[in-house]
């Protein structure tokens, strides 16, 4: 089998699962749904740009001055060039549109996180709370040394005690489990395969999940957590006009499918599901994306060892 057939399949599996996330965190406790999820959603994406990589040198060394470059002593032995050079240059403009997308999408988090931790800085702070003079209701956590849980005035006003404090233990929640981890994982793998978009909006959901049901455990009391949620949803999303200067990957209470999430505050907690066949089918497919990839990479390697006089066939 060519080796080129081998790329297709971390190319085209993120497509085949797409629906698969959404049971996941369906079926799965909040806590597994998450780490299956991202860790899948990594494996996915690393070998897709393995397989872009391959395709796109693949063309490229069918080139004569590049393998000339190369030190080809004999062509490549690859498809024809009606077929290689178009798939070489789709797979280049892939990865060119990836990297300019997730380079933007880096400067421009960095930009916002800066201006968010420059804020935090010249506030007092009373231990890890950060309370910002503001009339647009906000409050996330905000991930760095140390951690903080940043909430402005008009938040503050807009929740009775009890509330504000399930909101403060769904905040620390998220510093104590290194979210700000899972969702730049997940804003990576989503920049570099279009498919895995889908997973990036589950994960996100994931996320604010395993906070809420942390902050439902820490106050022992569901239904204010579910309330805290959706009351600091509502006045968020009526202030929605204000701009806030969290970077995306600063989880937020607020933030996500809130009434999904109210609804599953209000049931009973979660327990360990029966559904795990979910988990071992993400990560067969994981390792299926990995293995093709590998087996992929390395008989192309092989074949330009070939092409240069180093191996035999």
């Amino acid at each position: 089998m060519s080796p080129l057939l081998l790329l297709f399949v971390p190319l085209l599996l993120p497509l085949a699962l797409r629906p698969l996330p959404r049971y996941a965190v369906q079926r799965l406790a909040p806590a597994p749904a998450l780490y299956v999820l991202t860790a899948s959603s990594l494996a996915l994406a690393a070998t897709s740009v393995i397989a872009l990589g391959t395709l796109m040198l693949t063309g490229l060394l069918t080139l004569p001055a590049l393998s000339r470059f190369a030190e080809l002593i004999r062509p490549l032995q690859a498809p024809s060039g009606p077929i290689v050079l178009p798939m070489a240059a789709a797979a280049t403009g892939a990865l060119a549109l990836n990297t300019c997308a997730l380079s933007r999408w880096t400067l421009r988090q960095l930009r916002a996180y800066r201006t968010a931790t420059r804020e935090a800085d010249h506030l007092p702070a009373a231990g890890d709370l950060c309370v910002i003079e503001s009339p647009h209701p906000d409050a996330y956590a905000l991930p760095g040394r140390p951690h903080r849980v940043v909430v402005t005035t008009a938040m503050l006003r807009s929740l009775d005690a009890a509330e504000r404090d399930a909101l403060l233990a769904h905040e620390r929640a998220h510093n104590q489990s290194r979210h700000h981890y899972f969702l730049a994982a997940a804003e990576l793998a989503a920049h570099c395969h279009p498919a895995l978009r889908a997973s990036r909006t589950v994960i996100r959901f994931a996320v604010e999940r395993v906070a809420d049901e942390s902050a439902a455990q820490a106050t022992g009391d569901r239904r204010l957590t579910a309330r805290a949620i959706a009351r600091a949803a509502l006045v968020t999303h009526t202030a929605r006009s204000a701009t806030s200067a969290r970077p995306d990957f600063a989880p937020a209470a607020a933030t996500g499918p809130v009434p999904q999430r109210v609804a599953a505050l209000l049931a009973p907690a979660p327990r360990a599901r029966a559904a795990r066949w979910i988990a071992v089918l993400l990560a067969c497919c994981a390792a299926l994306s990995v293995t093709a990839g590998a087996v992929g990479a390395l008989a192309f390697h092989h074949q330009v060892e070939v092409a240069q006089g180093e191996a035999t066939r």
